[in-house]
């Protein structure tokens, strides 16, 4: 039996001290160990522990394990598999010999195993706890992708770019058999100083834009919120950036730009093209190998979700994209 813990165990006169197995919920004595706490005999013991099998007031099979131990035989060491025994055989073998020493280490392990359920339990919630967020914003994350879907007019690589979006941040979320293992949250970023995008030269690469697209109203502005989305990328609060990394702050002005609507025409496609220009001058659009962090049918599709998303879906659909062009992907 593998993976056990092993707690120091002395008895209150000081006399002898054990270390106990802790495993499964309960404590495990070897018969050696079970014979020196009740300072009886191993013969003695060993009667005591066959009539209480054989009179089936416990069962062998749920009350001994075997563990790996080592110990000394003729100056050597040897590792053997040494039959171990619960705590609930160790208790009925203190009723027999009536011995004091029996009832203060059974009311020692049966502190220490409440103090392990409790710590237990509290670890557990807390994994269940991470598990449902994780269930909730992937079910926000296909809600918004469903809205998408009805909502846009949606060709074959857009279709496949949102298939994109969810396959690759699976890995962040492990929904299916890694979520015990790893918390949904904002994987390996760039934690350098990013370059200040200011908005005379965000302008310049809109009013580059115009020519590719007839409109008249392609890039005008309708106030002063394209500065506003600019500037929110670089605030700080009590001393901090809010947003630390530069995947979060292009993720972000992506986010921002396409949900303030500052253009009579052509938001979207701006705030990609900025979202690129932005990436690109603080040099995190392609990884190691010289592919783009994001695709382009990719980006497409997540600046679809973005507009598409609600206001209190900010937080995931942004955690989505930061994961999507962050160092792990």
């Amino acid at each position: 039996m593998e993976n056990k813990e092993v707690m120091f165990y002395k008895t209150d006169d000081g006399d002898i001290s054990i270390d106990v197995n802790l495993k499964e919920e309960t404590v495990w004595l070897s018969l050696n160990q079970i014979s020196d706490l009740f300072e009886r005999d191993k013969s003695v013991i060993s009667r005591h522990i066959r009539n209480i099998y054989n009179s089936e007031e416990l069962m062998r099979d749920s009350t001994v394990a075997f563990f790996a131990t080592v110990q000394s035989e003729g100056g050597r060491e040897v590792k053997r598999e040494i039959e171990y025994f619960n705590l609930d055989l160790i208790i009925s073998v203190g009723y027999r010999v009536n011995s004091k020493r029996g009832t203060q280490f059974r009311i020692w392990a049966t502190n220490l195993l409440k103090q392990h359920l409790i710590n237990g339990y509290t670890i557990n919630e807390k994994r269940l706890k991470e598990q449902n967020q994780k269930l909730k914003d992937l079910q926000t994350t296909m809600k918004i992708l469903n809205r998408t879907i009805e909502n846009q007019k949606i060709e074959l690589g857009e279709a496949k770019g949102l298939l994109k979006v969810i396959s690759e941040y699976t890995y962040a979320l492990t929904i299916l058999d890694e979520y015990d293992h790893q918390i949904l949250q904002i994987g390996k970023t760039t934690k350098k100083e990013a370059y200040i995008l200011r908005y005379e030269e965000a302008m310049k690469v809109i009013e580059s834009m115009k020519s590719e697209f007839p409109s008249d109203l392609f890039g005008n502005e309708k106030d002063d919120s394209f500065k506003g989305s600019l500037g929110a990328i670089y605030q700080t609060a009590f001393g901090e950036e809010v947003y630390p990394s530069i995947e979060e702050k292009a993720s972000n002005l992506l986010y921002f730009v396409v949900k303030n609507h500052s253009f009579s025409d052509g938001n979207k496609r701006i705030a990609a093209a900025i979202f690129i220009y932005f990436m690109r001058i603080n040099n995190i659009i392609y990884k190691e190998d010289g592919s783009k962090r994001i695709a382009d049918n990719a980006l497409v599709a997540i600046t679809l979700m973005i507009a598409e998303s609600r206001p209190q879906e900010k937080d995931i659909i942004v955690k989505v994209l930061v994961n999507l062009i962050n160092e792990d992907n």
